[in-house]
């Protein structure tokens, strides 16, 4: 019987909207905006302030959490479990550079800080990220998952080379143990060069024989059956599902196939061709009631999933794990939009080694990549109407090449060019250079993704002022975790955020108002006026 565990606060802010009890935190909140209309006779802008009271519940019990990888034998699989092992455990292990002591290094929750406030001589006060509210350790994670390929995880790691030796020997034995259930394997869905590596399939004649699409309906009830056997079996509380395995191909959206829940498990139950495998493990999930994350580019949210997880009131989040490239380019496009330069043309080539980019070498599995990358910049050009116009132009030609080398391995190379408009005709180029060791980036987003996403589904609100007596969940799409991603997945009606500090502020400001703190700003009149 798993032992409970409850958060105990270590920041009292001195308000009446906050209330800690043993098991919960009840906050209330004061949301504030500004709707904006524009006059058909003048054209003048009429903003209209509105409020709305809210109140917040926080369950304040930690629990238990599984985490089950599909691709857990992949790169970011093996680092991820890796990763736990090594901080669980305290490793010290040795570099070409000297002695390292294990860390999470790159992980938001684990790894920064947030501003809290100033201390009485106007200074700024940060906290560790994890020490606001009841966030899951990632040193408590139980991890476990499919791969199409059966290798232990031990045997994985040392195949991914992405991990200092040292480590690896210390690892390796404990590693070992772990060998990743048998997956799903639609061949039309990925690159034809994996299907050597596919030998763990339930859907295939032993390592090599003839692969099979029939019977959708018993993969995704074996999917089930996994999840439920994984969380019985480790006594959790909890589960999260997340995709790490290779980028498919885009599934065509039809009528009467994946436009909604019913049509879409339909579809499944007759076997249609453009069901995906990402699908069947989403819909599973769902099924369960597990939140499902998508660290992958392709449309796994095909109207119907997101349907189905409408109606069962369950959690996902996607799409593709912005790490490299598509980070700085969510701050520089932004940053250059903001000083009022404008961009006319992003360049972006890539190239690495591992087993990602030899997926990649297909030109339907490249297209999903693009897609997703491509999109990065269009709420930057949205937000400027003097810069994009039907007159000046109201597009940025962007170009992405993602190029496939053995040698380089996991290091993934990213070179960008950013040519940009000055006043009178003038013109600015930024080049930029980015050597970074892609699972070693990837993995502490999924860290986050995983944390984030299970302290979302112990957040619950009520309207107050209105019918509303009881408390409800989030909306089925997880906004909040788009910082983390490259394409995030938006509720129909609203337009998607990609610019890192808008995504950062979000998340900042919605802890904040959890333990009772206004919105942060920097207007800092303390210093300013008299």
């Amino acid at each position: 019987m798993t032992v409970q565990r409850y958060f105990s606060p270590t920041i009292n802010v001195a308000n009446d909207k906050t209330h800690y009890s043993e098991t919960k935190l009840t906050t209330q909140y004061r949301y504030v905006n500004s709707v904006v209309a524009k006059s058909e006779v003048d054209g003048t802008l009429e903003v209209r302030p509105t409020a709305q009271d809210y109140e917040f519940q926080v369950d304040l019990k930690i629990p238990k959490i599984g985490v089950m990888l599909v691709g857990l034998g992949g790169n970011n699989g093996t680092t991820l479990v890796a990763s736990v092992l090594a901080n669980r455990d305290k490793i010290r292990f040795h570099t070409k550079d000297g002695a390292k002591e294990a860390n999470y290094y790159g992980s938001v929750t684990q790894s920064s800080t947030i501003k809290l406030g100033i201390d009485e001589q106007g200074n700024d006060v940060y906290v560790p990220f994890n020490s606001v509210l009841p966030f899951v350790s990632p040193n408590d994670f139980v991890v476990g998952g499919w791969d199409i390929n059966g290798a232990n995880l031990g045997d994985a790691m040392a195949r991914s080379q992405v991990l200092e030796y040292d480590l690896q020997q210390q690892l390796r034995g404990e590693m070992a143990k772990t060998v990743p259930l048998p997956s799903i394997y639609y061949p039309d869905f990925i690159a034809a060069n994996q299907d050597e590596r596919a030998d763990n399939c339930i859907n295939r004649d032993g390592k090599s024989g003839n692969v099979s699409t029939k019977g959708k309906w018993s993969h995704v009830e074996q999917i089930r059956k996994d999840i439920k056997n994984f969380k019985s079996g480790n006594d959790l509380d909890k589960v999260i599902v997340l995709w790490t395995a290779n980028t498919e191909r885009y599934a065509d959206v039809l009528s009467n196939v994946n436009d909604n829940a019913d049509n879409l498990l339909a579809a499944i139950k007759n076997d249609h061709e453009e069901i995906a495998p990402s699908t069947i493990f989403a819909v599973a999930s769902i099924l369960e009631g597990v939140p499902y994350i998508n660290g992958s580019p392709q449309n796994t949210f095909v109207p119907g999933v997101i349907d189905l997880a409408e109606k069962h009131n369950a959690l996902i989040a996607g799409d593709d794990f912005k790490s490299g490239q598509t980070k700085i380019k969510s701050v520089l496009a932004q940053f250059l939009v903001d000083a009022g330069i404008k961009p006319v043309s992003i360049a972006s080539y890539n190239h690495l080694g591992n087993n990602d980019g030899f997926n990649l070498t297909s030109e339907r599995q490249f297209k999903s990549k693009e897609i997703s990358k491509r999109s990065v910049v269009d709420d930057v050009i949205a937000s400027n109407k003097i810069l994009y116009n039907e007159k000046a132009g109201n597009k940025i030609d962007h170009c992405i090449v993602i190029k496939y080398m053995n040698a380089v391995g996991d290091s993934k190379v990213a070179m960008d060019e950013y040519y940009s408009e000055l006043m009178l005709g003038g013109h600015n180029r930024i080049s930029i250079h980015n050597v970074c060791e892609d699972s070693l980036l990837a993995t502490p987003l999924i860290i986050d993704l995983i944390v984030m996403a299970e302290f979302c589904s112990r957040v619950s609100y009520k309207k107050l002022g209105s019918d509303q007596q009881s408390y409800e969940s989030f909306y089925s799409i997880l906004s909040f975790l788009s910082y983390w991603l490259k394409a995030p997945l938006t509720r129909k009606g609203f337009k998607t955020i990609n610019g890192l500090n808008k995504q950062r502020q979000g998340i900042e400001n919605f802890l904040r108002l959890l333990i009772g703190l206004p919105a942060l700003d920097e207007l800092r009149f303390e210093e300013k006026l008299k």
